[in-house]
């Protein structure tokens, strides 16, 4: 905005664009935006179809040198135009919408979520609800180009230690764990599907409702299918690297552990021969 411009908004009474007018500090930012916005949105469910939820959301764009600011309000119009529609097909067209509203090279958006899958007891088939931490992370350049974007859970699990086990006369040590793992991929999958992936790769996964029979049968199968840290990040990458979809993949593995006064932790990142990095 030009000095004789501001001096016509003036004296017409109108409302001045701070936002842009000229700086001549010539410094470009390379990400600005509104940060740990709480906002209902609707994510999609394999089961029902669609699944209510409440996320944390990071909306960052480029400033120019030349723009002393950028328009805050736009970043959360654009998030109540999309609230309904947030999910793994949705972020290209999120991005570009940033860019263009914000007159922007880039664009990077951060959405991390609860989500709530209603789980069956391995026995009783009792029901209750497992809360999985869920974030997708997504950027784009200045061609319009997805130059990232990711998915990531955490999932709670189960393991009981093998060397436990081998020198202990009764019984072994077990815990409690979470397995965080975020992946790139060539193709549309469920949240539930990967979730799967890294519940079959603990000693067992864990439940909200458990009877007495369900506990025994936990139990049993902990006992019988004892992992380290070690072990269950190896095993998630082995089934990653069988499906094709996946072209790199970071794991963390870590043990809220019951008789040290640490925890345990494995990490394991590769990139698929092909993929990106």
């Amino acid at each position: 905005m030009g000095v004789g411009e501001l001096l016509r908004l003036l004296q017409e009474g109108g409302v001045i664009d701070v936002q842009n007018m000229l700086d001549e500090r010539r410094i470009e930012v390379d990400k600005v935006g509104v940060k740990n916005v709480k906002y209902p949105i609707c994510v999609l469910d394999k089961r029902q179809g669609f699944q209510q939820t409440v996320a944390t959301i990071d909306m960052f764009v480029n400033l120019p040198h030349n723009f002393k600011g950028t328009h805050m309000s736009r970043f959360l119009e654009i998030l109540h135009e999309n609230q309904s529609t947030i999910n793994i097909k949705s972020f290209p067209h999120i991005l570009l919408e940033m860019k263009r509203r914000l007159n922007a090279q880039s664009a990077h958006l951060r959405v991390e979520f609860p989500y709530f899958i209603k789980k069956e007891a391995p026995v009783s088939r009792s029901e209750g609800y497992m809360e999985y931490l869920c974030a997708f992370k997504g950027s784009m350049d200045a061609s319009d180009r997805m130059t990232e974007f990711t998915v990531a859970v955490s999932v709670p699990i189960h393991t009981l230690c093998p060397c436990s086990k081998e020198i202990s006369t009764a019984g072994a040590h077990n815990q409690r764990g979470v397995a965080r793992v975020e992946v790139k991929f060539k193709r549309f999958f469920w949240i539930e599907d990967l979730i799967e992936i890294i519940e079959e790769s603990a000693s067992s996964g864990l439940y909200s409702v458990l009877k007495r029979e369900d506990e025994k049968f936990v139990t049993e199968r902990s006992y019988n299918n004892p992992k380290f840290v070690e072990d269950v990040a190896r095993d998630i990458a082995i089934a990653l690297y069988e499906k094709d979809n996946f072209t790199w993949f970071t794991i963390e593995v870590e043990n809220f552990e019951s008789i040290h006064a640490h925890n345990a932790y494995a990490f394991i990142e590769r990139t698929k021969e092909g993929g990106e990095s």
